[in-house]
């Protein structure tokens, strides 16, 4: 599989839901993130934490991509989150928008880099993420 199908399939994943999420990640992973509430580094173990929490938070929790690129072991996506709250299963919202670089090595994310900042659910803005096809 390509790097960019390994990164792919990780992103049309539903986080709440895929008990086998961690088997995209390498054991020596790394994640640099800055947010819109500052920087976190996080490895395979704070990545596991992070996306159990989702589980136990989230009845859906899915990615919209707008691109998806690769150069060699490099995979670079843009894309916008949205869930759905265990309180109010039947209402989707957008969180956040996110650019993530990840090196894949080993079939498996390898390091990632990603900025992101909370969803502006203006229609300029979600439709700036829908006009792009991966």
């Amino acid at each position: 599989m390509s790097p960019k199908e390994i990164v792919r399939n990780f992103y049309e994943s539903d986080l709440a839901k895929d008990d086998n999420i961690m088997g995209f990640f390498h054991e020596n992973c790394e994640l640099k993130w800055n947010s819109s509430k500052g920087f976190n580094k996080l490895d395979f173990n704070a990545i596991k934490e992070m996306l159990e929490g989702v589980q136990k938070s989230y009845y859906s929790f899915k990615f919209r991509l707008s691109h998806l690129l690769e150069d060699e072991n490099t995979v670079t996506v843009r894309y916008t989150i949205y869930a759905t709250v265990i309180e109010r299963p039947e209402k989707e919202d957008a969180l956040a928008h996110f650019i993530s670089i990840w090196e894949v090595k080993d079939g498996k994310m390898y390091k990632g880099f990603e900025i992101s900042q909370l969803a502006d659910i203006s229609s300029d803005s979600l439709n700036s993420y829908a006009e792009i096809k991966v």
